[in-house]
């Protein structure tokens, strides 16, 4: 499997678009790259009314959580390969310790530790501030699929 690299800013900007390309569901809730390296990757996601789950407490909905941790893993799985491949989520587990506060913007930072030809192992945290105090925390698995790479760099939307 590939060597983890090192990725500059052009880089990282250039699989996002490919990325939110592939997963619109993605783009929709507004997720971006908050701090990318081939070794960690945050994603955030701004507190949007629309996307809370109970209007009395305004916290968000732990889909989005969810997403945002499934987003920020594949994504990290991504930056450490030298093209997109097809892959699935597996296995995710979330232990939800908190809720978001509201109004407030959710990080969530992954790592992927472990790259097979076939799984990715990856584990990560939503957090406001640092992930030692994290709203919820995660692992998951990504197995890889057969066929060619999603996306080819001509098919990049500009």
């Amino acid at each position: 499997m590939a060597e983890t690299q090192m990725i500059n800013e052009e880089e990282i900007a250039r699989r996002w678009q490919q990325f939110a390309h592939v997963a619109p569901y993605n783009r929709e809730l507004g997720l971006l790259p908050h701090s990318v390296r081939s070794e960690r990757c945050v994603l955030k996601v701004e507190y949007q009314d629309a996307l809370v789950g109970d209007p009395k407490t305004r916290v968000l909905h732990g889909g989005v959580i969810t997403a945002l941790l499934d987003a920020a893993f594949g994504f990290a799985i991504f930056v450490r390969l030298p093209e997109m491949r097809p892959m699935a989520t597996l296995d995710l587990r979330i232990d939800y310790l908190k809720p978001a506060t509201p109004g407030r913007a959710i990080l969530g930072g992954a790592v992927c530790y472990k790259l097979t030809s076939e799984l990715a192992f990856v584990r990560g945290a939503a957090y406001h501030d640092t992930p030692d105090d994290p709203i919820a925390t995660a692992v998951g698995i990504y197995m890889f699929t057969s066929g060619r790479p999603v996306l080819r760099d001509e098919e990049v939307p500009r």
